[in-house]
């Protein structure tokens, strides 16, 4: 039986960097268990029906409820397809474009054998690799990802000193952190002429300038850069300078160009040319670049959000927002308010207690928390830890994995995740609601994760603030917002009036489209659009619905504008798709986009 199937049986290499899947070919007869062949049989069928373009026979493989996220391999962009007149709708624009063949099964390792595989495929532009979920039989989750080019392999490429000045880049990417450096080093590898104009002086500042006390709450094994992980005894929770140090001997190792103190100032699209016109300095010089593409890595904390709040101007004391706070030195003894209560507020508080200050903490809403261990334990660590890499999960599997799950049924997995934790951890919340702060697992229970996509904040990782909250250290004002500032205080719109020499703003960053309004135009931003959430709906998301994260890594409506940004885990793994985006385009690859209206854009 199985000579006879079109598929291939296969086994999973993985590299020894994060970012590869290889499929080899391997005997049928190791992977016979029944579960694999009702896999196979289903990736057959599909494979065949795709084959003679029968649409009618690939949507009768999906189950009623369904879905097909597509990362570049189908569309040339990243997009959901949700039912089965959505991935009719796709197909009948892409199939015959994209021409997938030589589909193959893997042994890689999965969760639930019964229902789920991981396969390979190839495409009329390169390799891709996927994952389907099955339910009765049915498809109900099917990943496709674009992994590599055909003939245009990855390699390590050399600094070229006379990029920016005798010859002009390909791509120039305006900010030099860790999204950035992620994204150069894929087009490095790709051989795509990019520059980073980044306005501090070094790789790795944009972490060294944080508060003192700063330490990634996500654990090591989520934060690996591509092509290098961290070494085996690298920190479970890195501090921020040694992450700093991290990246600016990453960027040196990959040879990255990388201008330091020298930030974008302007820039605009030139329709004659199809080109940017961007103005930066270099070496105190005013400089100016014409790349194709521009891409804006500034992140999703590149732009503060400051409160305008009536008497700040009479304060006679200090008034900073969060990324201006150097630390808690300094005011020993001092009265302080910090104004929100989601990360960086409670690391602020922390600081600020532990310096000896005084410090009250003013939570206008409520804010999602959950203990670092309890995310280990039922979140990050099946599939971010020593024992899932002893499972053979490998950061890039663990990668795609969580891309496998799609954004419309992510609140409904994490909800039961998070009411186990709320069990899990009820003396701290009983603790928390004693101190009067308000929590809760977002407005649908759905936890940090969804809150991350929806609106990029509103949560923190307990590692010690909350109890301080709980033992009355970190004072507390909950419920009223502040409602003007005096002389020597903050005046909440309770009538409370809390006594203030340092006054930070927790209070968050604006969406990267704010990047594009500055540095290019407000039309250019309006014409774009937001930038992050998903529509969700919720409070800070608001519709319609978009089933993937709005204008990030993907084909803009600016021709020659991406967007590139979040955590060190998304940086690694989107920086790819986004690479394989311009490095297409630079070849004269055919990349129609599929924007999920019907209509394909060739640009």
């Amino acid at each position: 039986m199985c000579m006879q199937m079109r598929i291939v049986y296969a086994h999973c290499e993985v590299g020894v960097q994060p970012g590869t899947i290889r499929t080899q070919p391997q005997s049928a007869t190791c992977l016979n268990a029944p579960e694999t062949l009702q896999a196979a049989r289903w990736l057959q069928s599909f494979a065949a029906a795709l084959s003679r373009g029968d649409l009618p026979a690939v949507t009768a493989l999906f189950a009623d409820q369904c879905y097909w996220r597509d990362l570049v391999a189908f569309t040339w962009n990243l997009h959901t397809c949700e039912g089965r007149d959505d991935i009719a709708k796709m197909l009948e624009r892409s199939l015959s474009l994209t021409a997938p063949s030589h589909f193959t099964t893997t042994s890689a390792p999965v969760a639930d054998p019964a229902s789920e595989c991981w396969f390979g495929f190839d495409t009329a532009a390169g390799r891709g690799v996927g994952h389907l979920r099955l339910r009765d039989g049915k498809c109900w989750t099917l990943l496709t990802t674009l992994r590599e080019l055909a003939g245009f392999a990855e390699r390590p490429g050399v600094r070229d000193p006379g990029l920016g000045i005798t010859h002009q880049p390909y791509v120039a990417i305006v900010g030099g952190g860790q999204g950035g450096i992620a994204l150069a080093a894929r087009l490095k590898r790709l051989g795509v002429p990019a520059l980073v104009l980044e306005r501090n002086g070094r790789p790795g500042d944009s972490w060294r300038k944080r508060y003192r006390s700063l330490v990634l709450h996500d654990p090591v094994w989520y934060d690996h850069m591509p092509y290098k992980p961290f070494p085996k005894d690298w920190p479970v929770f890195t501090p921020k300078d040694r992450m700093g140090d991290w990246l600016e001997a990453y960027a040196d190792e990959m040879q990255l160009d990388y201008w330091g103190g020298s930030p974008c100032l302007s820039a605009r699209y030139d329709d004659a040319t199809a080109a940017w016109e961007v103005h930066t300095v270099r070496e105190g010089k005013p400089l100016t670049l014409h790349p194709k593409h521009l891409v804006l890595a500034t992140g999703m904390s590149g732009f503060p959000r400051i409160p305008q709040i009536p008497g700040a101007d009479s304060f006679r004391g200090t008034i900073v927002h969060s990324s201006r706070f150097s630390g808690g030195e300094g005011w020993r003894g001092r009265k302080c308010v910090v104004v929100g209560a989601s990360t960086s507020a409670h690391d602020i508080c922390a600081d600020l207690w532990e310096n000896g200050a005084g410090v009250t903490m003013v939570q206008r809403s409520p804010t999602i928390v959950a203990t670092s261990d309890a995310l280990m334990e039922y979140a990050w660590g099946r599939l971010y830890s020593e024992a899932a890499l002893a499972k053979g999960i490998t950061t890039d599997i663990a990668d795609l994995s969580v891309a496998s799950i799609p954004f419309k049924v992510l609140p409904s997995l994490q909800k039961p995740l998070y009411e186990t934790i709320a069990r899990r951890d009820a003396a701290l919340y009983q603790g928390l609601e004693r101190a009067g702060f308000l929590h809760d697992f977002g407005e649908d229970g759905s936890g940090i994760h969804a809150a991350y996509v929806r609106r990029g904040a509103g949560y923190y990782i307990e590692t010690g603030a909350s109890q301080m909250i709980i033992d009355g250290r970190i004072g507390l004002k909950s419920g009223a917002g502040v409602e003007r500032i005096g002389e020597h205080s903050v005046i909440l719109a309770d009538g409370t009036a809390l006594p203030a020499d340092l006054i930070v703003y927790a209070t968050g960053y604006g969406s990267m489209s704010q990047w594009a309004a500055q540095l290019i135009s407000p039309e250019v931003a309006d014409k774009v659009g937001k930038c992050w959430g998903l529509g969700s709906g919720t409070k800070h998301d608001p519709g319609p619905w978009e089933g993937e994260l709005r204008n990030m890594w993907k084909p803009t409506a600016q021709p020659g504008l991406w967007f590139h940004g979040g955590n060190l885990m998304q940086s690694r793994h989107y920086s790819l798709y986004l690479a394989l985006q311009l490095k297409a385009r630079m070849e004269g690859v055919a990349t129609p986009v599929y924007r999920g209206s019907g209509i394909d854009v060739a640009d």
